[in-house]
């Protein structure tokens, strides 16, 4: 058995973090992956699905030639080329990720699915046995699919497949109304595929407030999307011509191609933790505490698997956590206010609670909305859909919650991340002048128009 004063199961976005605070220790390091190096993120998440949202808007700006004032002729896409530049950024982070850890002294990447013997000790692949010091789970999560009659006989898809497929689906059903189902839907959209998008909820974007989700539904209509709602899916079955049948309490829905983006399990029940201290939760999450220690001492969950958070930034943050308690620090899970995007065009960026968080939680509401109609900068680049929302503690004057839905709305909503955090009073803020002319510069603006909201108005929403 080989003795490492650090090891990490798996290579996921917390991975580089770890890294590059562990290596200059000179101390060593064993890293185990039984997949492709960089976890999902890289190799089937923010890479890839970023570098396919942005061909899919070059093709759609394309298309608007005649309202910016040029006429392209003969657009055709080319999904080939598409998918070669997709493959040509994912793979070379995936290449200069490990080209690192195999040219550094003081690590070791060990190949295989690690599982554990013991507390600290881990068998690799069977046959390599280590023990860490100090160990990371960095295991991430994986797609799951719902329980529905006939599924698991069709060639259904999850976000990793849709990625490999090398055709362009004629028609893609994708069952799940979140994140992957919308970016999926409005990227293949653009791409010239047919698509209708199967909600089992009322509305997509359910984690939403209803203007934000509603607002969303309406962009994504606009663009020749089918949604479809309240609609409860039955049973899946093969077609004659090789495509995928739906039952639904809305009727028989047919397609080529079916992507399942209806949720993720974390990849604990893969690591033997029964023979250890950890525990997980009725889900199967790792169970942390405020530094992200799990009950075995010397062992720490970082990212998805803890069920913390479900997101690179927040994945990067728990290893940076974990290593603040490691070397004396006292930063927490708690203290970070969640904050994340959707990347649909126009990207959607979301921070702090909605509005019917903050009413359960007990503050008293101020709340104001601009639309992007009403903002200059969006008028000139002719990207007037969404709007600006922001939610104020009418006792604190320190900001709730902030979604931003129109163009730079994933970079924007970093701004207020960084105010909440910072505890800066909106009064305090109103006053900051920035640069004309931007989307941003009017979002302290957007306080003039602060009024209390109540249950009975979120209840009337």
């Amino acid at each position: 058995m080989t003795h490492y004063d650090y090891v990490i199961l798996g290579t996921g976005q917390a991975l580089g973090t770890l890294l590059g605070k562990l290596i200059p220790t000179g101390k060593t390091i064993a890293v185990v992956e039984g997949g492709r190096v960089g976890g999902s993120c890289v190799n089937y998440g923010c890479t890839p699905t970023k570098t396919l949202v942005a061909s899919a808007r070059a093709i759609h700006q394309a298309r608007r030639g005649d309202e910016f004032g040029f006429r392209v002729s003969g657009l055709e896409v080319n999904y080939g080329r598409i998918r070669e530049r997709m493959n040509a950024i994912r793979n070379g982070s995936t290449t200069g990720l490990t080209k690192w850890m195999e040219s550094t002294d003081n690590v070791t990447l060990i190949r295989g699915w690690g599982r554990f013997t013991g507390g600290k000790m881990i068998e690799v692949g069977g046959t390599t046995r280590i023990q860490g010091e100090t160990i990371f789970i960095n295991t991430g999560t994986r797609p799951s699919a719902p329980p529905i009659d006939g599924l698991d006989t069709v060639p259904w898809l999850d976000s990793a497949g849709l990625l490999d497929l090398e055709e362009l689906p004629e028609h893609l059903i994708v069952l799940g109304g979140g994140y992957i189902g919308a970016e999926f839907s409005q990227i293949f959209r653009r791409f010239g595929s047919k698509v209708t998008l199967v909600q089992r909820s009322g509305r997509i974007m359910p984690q939403e407030d209803e203007d934000v989700s509603g607002a969303l539904h309406d962009i994504l209509e606009a663009e020749g999307i089918k949604i479809m709602t309240g609609t409860e899916t039955t049973r899946a079955e093969a077609t004659h011509a090789g495509g995928v049948a739906l039952e639904t309490n809305h009727g028989r829905l047919e397609g080529t191609h079916l992507l399942v983006a209806a949720g993720r399990v974390p990849n604990s029940d893969r690591l033997a933790l029964e023979n250890t201290a950890v525990r997980v939760s009725d889900r199967g999450f790792i169970q942390v505490d405020d530094q992200c220690r799990t009950h075995e001492p010397g062992v720490f969950a970082l990212g998805d698997v803890n069920g913390e958070g479900a997101f690179t930034h927040t994945a990067v943050n728990d290893a940076e956590i974990a290593l603040d308690c490691l070397f004396g620090g006292s930063r927490t899970v708690s203290l970070r206010n969640p904050v994340y995007a959707l990347f649909t065009d126009p990207p959607l960026g979301r921070v702090g609670m909605t509005e019917r968080e903050a009413l359960a939680a007990g503050h008293r509401v101020l709340k104001a909305t601009r639309p992007m109609s009403k903002i200059s900068r969006a008028k000139e680049m002719s990207e007037t859909q969404g709007f600006a929302l922001l939610l104020v503690d009418a006792d604190t004057d320190l900001v709730l919650g902030a979604s931003v839905l129109g163009p730079g709305g994933d970079e924007i909503i970093n701004m207020f991340a960084a105010i909440m955090h910072s505890q800066i009073p909106c009064r305090n803020y109103r006053q900051v002048v920035l640069v004309h002319p931007t989307v941003s510069e009017l979002m302290p603006f957007v306080l003039d128009g602060l009024e209390e909201v109540t249950a009975r108005d979120q209840a009337a929403s």
